[in-house]
């Protein structure tokens, strides 16, 4: 509103400009204003010889003094100059010494003169009323389309998008084909009384691209895809998200055969009788619409409805029942095949340098998403146009995989030399416990540049991909964030806040194995009931489902998983404290090691990792 009224404003101020400028026409530029003469005073002037030239213009005299000066004088209706002179007594021999000039009043000038002082005030007023009701109409218009969806369409013809676009999901885009072929030939189906799903629920993490699988149906199958939003259905008024969900499902058929893409479904798709609202809660009503109408579907209606979430847990059964969302299709985070895959798309219409292995990339970026790795590459780009590179290299994609986990480099902190000696300690504590401990992951490289809030950093990554953790590993894991901790005490016989994360980390770890995975000598059992609010779509609150008696002897179990990795801990760097110097000596130089670097240092000094 406020956009509108300034707009109004200046076209108002443009107007004004604009007759004020057509009104300076028709003013004299003369700054001094001519003085006005009666018929006898110009007669007399006349006479006394004053005057130079007489210019007639209708019943306007314009006088023209012989000091320089300029009058004005009126004339008689219907009767000629020179006439009117020879009546007030001027001579002939004076009136033939006198320059007197007709104007003709038949040009441009006569009418515009005429039109301005008559048509424009009318023309003003009455674009000022077509104005008023047009602005009024609008707001009518926009009355009356308040219950609109405001429904976009992708055109699947332009900018298509098919499976060949989508790398990796493999199972999921076998589950959409069947979706293509309904949509496609649908006869086939319907001559084996098959019925195809109403609704297609896509589940999965932020970013593992369940729009883009959508887009690829539509594209797959050449058919319209609408698109909206499922906070788009809300409003404060209730029955407007309803009376919009009808308009979307009815777009959506009247285009069939289509696809209505609705993201984020558990914006409206939550738990009914939990939170907040009763039954005149305008989420409830917008959710009794959309079951409505996936219930209205006729048979041979081929118009598919998809939806996209990350919190399926929080959906309402009834949304999930045969006959709606009945199909779920969950789309995992990409493995080191599939993140390669994924790599390579993205390095589409990038220049790349020659010795690029993007198979190195997908091994450094376990746990990223596909929209994770876009951004790695367009990082990379971005940190390349900085460097004025005339392409992407391999050390550039690197940086890019660290600037996305931990946040970009901060050279420019200023430390002292005691800080950097802390710090290179700490991560060559992390560092040198991971590669001697059994079951850790490799360690990638270790850096004292400070990026994000972290002051170094030591990046540790699993050679193939995990879907399951054991005890050892988690084990391995809490030693090596001991690491730091321990590392400072041995060569400072002090320590620092530089381990609050670590020791935070390692803490919530040992009390999990315990409360939650039952890894503890208290046996198979955990610990602890999880509560949650579905209004507000996040875990509040724990129920404490066992005694007092069982929580000293759970944290009795998490001081004892604490106790025997600190042990290991200690025990490496102690037995290791050559090779812990050396490291640190090599980061207070170089800063930065990568794998290689590393592990030639600790080579030097035949370390063999140990059970935990």
């Amino acid at each position: 509103m406020p956009k509108k009224l300034f707009q109004n404003i200046l076209w108002a101020i443009l107007a004004l400009f604009f007759i004020s400028f057509l009104f300076s026409l028709f003013i004299p530029s003369n700054s001094k204003s001519p003085e006005q003469l009666t018929l006898g005073q110009l007669v007399q002037k006349i006479n006394a010889g004053d005057v130079s030239s007489i210019q007639v213009n209708g019943e306007d005299l314009n006088i023209n003094l012989k000091n320089g000066e300029t009058a004005i004088a009126t004339k008689e209706n219907g009767v000629g100059l020179v006439e009117t002179l020879r009546n007030y007594g001027v001579s002939s021999s004076t009136l033939a010494n006198l320059n007197i000039s007709i104007v003709n009043q038949s040009g441009w000038q006569f009418w515009a003169g005429i039109l301005i002082e008559t048509l424009l005030p009318v023309i003003i007023i009455g674009l000022f009323f077509w104005w008023t009701f047009r602005q009024a109409r609008n707001g009518a218009n926009q009355v009356f389309s308040f219950s609109r969806s405001g429904i976009k369409l992708f055109n699947p013809f332009k900018d298509q998008i098919t499976f060949k676009d989508v790398a990796g999901l493999k199972e999921a885009k076998e589950d959409m084909e069947e979706v293509v072929q309904f949509l496609k030939s649908p006869q086939k189906f319907f001559a084996l009384g098959a019925k195809i799903p109403r609704g297609v629920l896509l589940i999965g993490l932020p970013g593992t691209g369940k729009t883009l699988l959508a887009r690829a149906v539509a594209g797959e199958a050449k058919v319209p895809f609408f698109y909206i939003s499922a906070s788009e259905f809300v409003e404060m008024f209730v029955g407007v998200g309803a009376s919009r969900t009808r308009d979307a499902f009815s777009v959506a058929k009247k285009a069939a055969p289509s696809i209505l893409f609705i993201d984020e479904i558990d914006a409206v798709g939550r738990q009914r009788g939990a939170g907040l609202g009763g039954g005149n809660d305008e989420r409830e009503q917008t959710l009794n619409q959309i079951l409505v109408e996936l219930d209205g579907f006729d048979r041979e209606t081929r118009v598919i409805v998809l939806a996209a979430t990350n919190r399926p847990d929080i959906l309402d059964p009834a949304l999930m029942r045969p006959g709606r969302f009945d199909r779920r299709i969950v789309l995992d985070l990409p493995d080191i095949n599939d993140r390669e895959e994924i790599l390579k798309i993205h390095a589409r219409g990038k220049v790349l340098a020659k010795d690029i292995d993007l198979r190195k990339i997908a091994i450094r970026t376990p746990g990223f998403s596909g929209a994770d790795l876009a951004n790695v590459f367009n990082e990379a780009a971005l940190l390349a146009a900085r460097k004025n590179q005339s392409a992407i290299t391999q050390e550039n994609l690197y940086d890019a995989i660290e600037k996305v986990m931990l946040g970009a480099e901060r050279k420019s902190r200023v430390i002292s030399e005691k800080e950097k000696k802390i710090t290179a300690y700490h991560e060559a504590g992390h560092a040198l416990t991971a590669a001697s401990i059994k079951g850790a992951d490799p360690v990638h490289k270790v850096s004292i540049i400070s990026r994000g809030l972290a002051g170094g950093y030591t990046l540790k990554l699993p050679i193939e991909e995990e879907h399951l953790k054991t005890r050892k590993q988690f084990m391995a894991d809490i030693a090596t964030l001991f690491g730091g901790y321990v590392s400072e005490k041995l060569i400072f016989k002090d320590v620092s806040t530089g381990a609050y994360n670590d020791l935070k980390e390692a803490s919530e770890l040992a009390r999990q194995l315990v409360k939650k995975y039952g890894m503890s000598d208290l046996g198979p059992i955990t610990f602890g009931k999880t509560e949650e609010m579905i209004f507000l779509g996040r875990e509040i609150s724990t129920e404490k489902n066992y005694s007092e008696k069982m929580a000293e002897k759970i944290d009795e179990e998490v001081e004892k998983i604490i106790n025997k990795a600190l042990a290991v801990t200690k025990k490496v760097l102690t037995l290791h404290q050559d090779a812990l110097k050396a490291i640190a000596q090599a980061l207070m130089e170089k800063e930065n090691l990568e794998q290689e670097d590393f592990y030639k240092i600790i080579k030097e000094f035949n370390i063999s990792p140990i059970n935990i």
